[in-house]
């Protein structure tokens, strides 16, 4: 029996909670309104550039006395900057939880931000930004979800060169103040954990923690549908993306199993159809994204300059024949993959801390494994074909990386 326990603060803090009994761990992650949509104007990247800065000394520990803190108690630890927020999370044994929260605790609220160390953080978001430009493949996918969003909500959490040189002390600690606060903030524990004794320390940890208002999301443009990055080389690298319907829609398990038989494992329609009936690419897939009220599939590929038009064509078609429905093999397939997924998620408090926070971040609730269980089950090729019928893939943004731009068919234009 699955059980999901919930407890929202005066402050605002959502904290939830999933023991698991069957393991020796406990894993918790931290979902703070502080993404880098509020980067837009001349400081890109000043969310990522901030969430350095906060583990470089809180409380009475200096940034020396924060890391070896941390590493005294074994976690496994991760920092993240996303469109919304900035995560922090971590894992080790269950006895150690308390231990590690009372530090976190003091980087969420007491950070030292210290000017020494500025330029030290700078120098980390600028070797971030120089692996961009190293790796085509994260460039392309970056550049694209720029230009199919057209606002705040596409803007890279790496920044860009003017905006982390410009940065100043004084820019991280107002991005701070105003985006580390507890309204909007959720914590998602999971593994061996004693509900009432962890919802007491929360409190008293994080109880005082004052609420601010949120800032409104600027920055807004114009998309950009087709576009070519100039990038010396061998290889063209394509991205392909369109509109879906966001994680709380009722039609996400339909748009879903639709990207499924697209791109999931290697019967899927992209492998099999771009990549080994041809022997056009070297990768090729598609992905959901989802954000809280929207949601892209983005497809990429791969391959070779000489090869590029032809690749780029056949995932044009692929997509196209996509709207007209998929085959039942294709969804036994995609239930077999799912379900493998939920029981390996069962065994890691990691996946399930992070999973409830990001369910009721998009639905201010929980799905348990049940209820996503019962939804895979209720999948068929009827109420996917339908969904596809109404919602076929199209209006696509198409950007290429590469030596020499791409021709769009008009029909897809």
């Amino acid at each position: 029996m699955q059980t999901i326990h919930s407890h929202v603060l005066a402050n605002g803090l959502v904290l939830l909670a999933e023991p698991m009994r069957s393991v020796e761990s406990a894993a918790f992650t931290f979902l703070v309104p502080a993404g880098c949509v509020h980067d837009a104007g001349d400081k890109g990247g000043l969310a990522g550039f901030t969430c350095d800065m906060l583990t470089r000394g809180a409380g009475a520990r200096d940034s020396r006395q924060l890391i070896d803190g941390l590493d005294q108690l074994g976690l496994e630890r991760g920092e993240a900057v996303s469109s919304a927020h900035t995560s922090f999370s971590g894992a080790l044994l269950a006895s150690d939880l308390p231990a590690a929260l009372e530090i976190y605790a003091d980087i969420l609220q007491r950070p030292r931000l210290p000017i020494d160390q500025l330029e030290s953080s700078r120098q980390v978001m600028l070797q971030e930004l120089e692996s961009v430009e190293d790796d085509p493949h994260q460039k392309v996918i970056l550049e694209l979800r720029r230009r199919h969003y057209a606002d705040a909500w596409g803007l890279p959490s790496q920044g860009d060169l003017e905006g982390l040189e410009a940065i100043g002390i004084e820019d991280v600690r107002r991005s701070f103040a105003q985006h580390y606060h507890p309204n909007g903030a959720i914590l998602g524990v999971a593994g061996r954990i004693d509900w009432d004794q962890l919802r007491a320390q929360v409190e008293r940890l994080f109880g005082a923690w004052k609420p601010r208002e949120e800032p409104p999301v600027t920055g807004a443009g114009e998309r950009i549908r087709r576009d070519h990055v100039e990038f010396e080389g061998q290889q063209t690298h394509i991205g392909i993306a369109y509109d879906s319907v966001p994680y709380r829609h009722p039609d996400y398990f339909q748009a879903w199993g639709a990207v499924g038989a697209l791109s999931g494992g290697m019967s899927s329609r992209y492998f099999t159809e771009v990549r080994e009936k041809r022997g056009l690419c070297y990768t090729v897939y598609a992905s959901y994204q989802t954000l809280r009220d929207r949601a892209t599939v983005i497809s990429y590929a791969g391959t070779s300059a000489d090869r590029a038009q032809e690749t780029l064509d056949v995932m044009l078609a692929e997509l196209g024949r996509l709207a007209h429905g998929i085959l039942p093999h294709e969804i036994d397939r995609l239930k077999a993959r799912i379900k493998s997924s939920l029981i390996m998620q069962q065994e890691s408090s990691s996946a399930r801390s992070s999973a409830i926070a990001r369910d009721w971040y998009h639905l201010g609730r929980v799905r348990t494994l049940d209820e996503i269980g019962s939804r895979v089950d209720a999948l068929s090729v009827d109420s996917i074909n339908a969904y596809l019928a109404q919602n076929p893939p199209r209006d696509f943004t198409v950007v290429t990386l590469g030596p020499e731009p791409l021709e769009v068919p008009e029909r897809v234009s």
